[in-house]
């Protein structure tokens, strides 16, 4: 401040204090003026706000930490002012194939065996599902059935013929229970033609057109009873849940010199695996 040129040193200006405002000194360089201010806090509560996470009281000038209300909220204000929130909080209580509360110390994770096998996990393990009810779930389960049928049956005599001509047909059904899955039927027909041969007789039979036995008589003498019992393995593929009809035939061919069957024996089994 320019100086008026008094013999005083002191300055002619004029100070008063205003709302708020304390003046203190004389002006001289001994005694310089001293301007203090103070706001009341009434007067400034009404600029302030909370914003997010935060909690204020303007009647009475406390800010605070807004806690949710949610329902699993567990964090709360603890003795020294700040947050806590306790271990296992916020958390899940574990049972049958967990591990852990889910907190930073105790992370949940599933509670899992070590690999017992050969074979490496990441290209043999099965997986592990959710179904619509939120509910783990596996692979489906493997599934085995059974088929059979078969028959034994005399007949009065009759001629074999030369060329391969069908004398029994079967019909088999093989349902695949998975309804997931293709299955594999392990298929096993068996067969037995008795033949009677004059001398210089002969006969064969066949299953499905192949055919398995063939004898001949090269005596002079009738032979009776002339039978052997023989099979075929093959495999049959199924959709998922559904049914393949299995057609087995049985032959007779080759006949000449008189030669007759009396009895066809026939069976049928399959195993349907998934």
């Amino acid at each position: 401040m320019a100086r008026c040129g008094c013999g005083s040193g002191q300055s002619g200006a004029q100070i008063t204090a205003g709302d708020n405002v304390a003046v203190s000194g004389t002006g001289s360089a001994a005694n310089p003026y001293v301007i203090s201010a103070q706001t009341d806090c009434t007067e400034v509560r009404g600029c302030l706000h909370a914003a997010a996470g935060v909690a204020y009281d303007q009647a009475t000038g406390t800010f605070s930490t807004a806690l949710s209300g949610q329902a699993g909220n567990n964090a709360t204000v603890a003795a020294d002012g700040g947050l806590f929130v306790p271990t296992g909080a916020a958390t899940v209580s574990t049972g049958c194939g967990l591990t852990g509360d889910g907190s930073g110390s105790s992370p949940l994770a599933a509670k899992v065996q070590t690999w017992p096998f050969a074979c490496t996990v990441d290209t043999a393990a099965g997986g592990v599902y959710c179904d619509s009810a939120g509910n783990l779930r596996t692979d489906p389960p493997k599934q085995v059935a059974y088929f059979e049928d078969g028959a034994n049956t005399n007949y009065p005599n009759i001629a074999v013929p030369s060329s391969l001509t069908t004398v029994v047909t079967n019909t088999l059904a093989l349902a695949n229970p998975d309804p997931c899955r293709a299955a594999t039927a392990i298929v096993t027909v068996s067969a037995d033609g008795s033949f009677i041969l004059p001398g210089g007789a002969s006969a064969a039979y066949a299953i499905n057109g192949d055919e398995m036995w063939f004898t001949a008589n090269t005596g002079t003498t009738t032979i009776t009873n002339v039978h052997a019992q023989l099979a075929q393995t093959f495999r049959v593929s199924v959709p998922p849940g559904g049914t393949v009809n299995q057609v087995t035939t049985i032959g007779m061919a080759r006949g000449a010199g008189g030669a007759v069957y009396d009895r066809v024996q026939w069976s049928i089994k399959a195993w349907v695996l998934t």
